[in-house]
């Protein structure tokens, strides 16, 4: 590619792609005990912050602040080179703030050079699926302006759909109550949640237990996939510490449509990990629209 895709950590892409791709990424910062660490998009790392949360860890996230992104937005552009950054939505976190702030500071620092931030409306996988098929058409030779087109054209056709395995992790971050928590744990409700086009992440639904959460996630799947032509379509599943229902998904869904492209599996990025818990299963993919039923 002559010009640059960049990301951040919460991409949740895996490190190997983003390797093998030359994309660079910029990491949020998570602590444990006291100690700091810094999301580096490894499995191994996402697979020990969930088994440490299963035995009481409790995790902080931290955003990044403006002169982080200035210095990486800077080593960027000193290489020549144009770039697209893309990070989790604006909904989602002050970050992206911090971000568009030190993007303006850098333009100026070299305005010879093209430097876009896109507000993508997507976090996470949804992040991730943005970011892959971006870089897979500048690799096809796209061009800079094109690639953002394209970006700008389809991400609000990212279709997100989560669920969560433990409700306390959502009220500690603010998206149920104390009252609301309780109630959920002793009915053993498990919310669906999903990302609707203004980019935040919101309960669409209240399952009773966790195999009707799964199968709200498949029948929505389903459904959007009988709007669209799904030959060699792609799927991205990311678990928290939940494996077999992440293969159980893909199955079903692969059952309904064989013709599929690649279902992928992998572990959740841990900032997104630490809101939400071990447990958490999400699944997103390129569709005709965002419809949250």
């Amino acid at each position: 590619m002559d010009f640059i895709i960049a990301t951040s950590s919460t991409a949740d892409l895996p490190r190997p792609w983003l390797e093998a791709h030359h994309i660079p990424f910029i990491s949020y910062s998570y602590t444990v005990k006291d100690k700091v660490y810094e999301d580096d998009c490894r499995e191994e790392s996402r697979a020990a912050v969930y088994q440490g949360m299963r035995n009481g860890d409790l995790l902080k996230t931290s955003m990044i602040n403006e002169f982080v992104y200035y210095d990486f937005f800077k080593s960027l552009l000193e290489t020549g080179k144009d770039v697209v950054f893309l990070d989790m939505s604006r909904e989602m976190s002050v970050s992206f703030a911090n971000a568009t702030n030190a993007a303006e500071k850098a333009r100026a620092e070299f305005p010879d050079r093209q430097l876009y931030v896109m507000d993508t409306y997507c976090i996470s996988g949804g992040l991730g699926v943005l970011v892959q098929n971006m870089v897979e058409r500048a690799e096809a030779g796209m061009s800079y302006y094109d690639v953002i087109a394209w970006g700008e054209e389809h991400k609000l056709k990212i279709a997100h759909r989560f669920t969560v395995d433990d409700l306390n992790y959502l009220k500690a971050g603010g998206r149920v109550s104390n009252a609301s928590a309780l109630v959920g744990s002793l009915l053993n409700i498990k919310p669906v949640l999903y990302v609707p086009d203004c980019g935040t992440l919101d309960v669409v639904k209240k399952a009773r237990g966790r195999r009707a959460a799964l199968r709200a996630i498949t029948d929505g799947i389903i459904h959007d996939l009988s709007a669209v032509d799904p030959t060699g379509r792609k799927l991205c599943i990311l678990h928290a510490d939940c494996l077999a229902d992440a293969e159980h998904v893909r199955d079903t869904v692969k059952a309904a449509y064989p013709q599929l492209g690649e279902i992928t599996i992998s572990s959740l990025g841990v900032v997104i990990g630490a809101h939400c818990g071990p447990g958490l299963l999400a699944v997103f993919y390129l569709c005709g629209g965002r419809r949250p039923e």
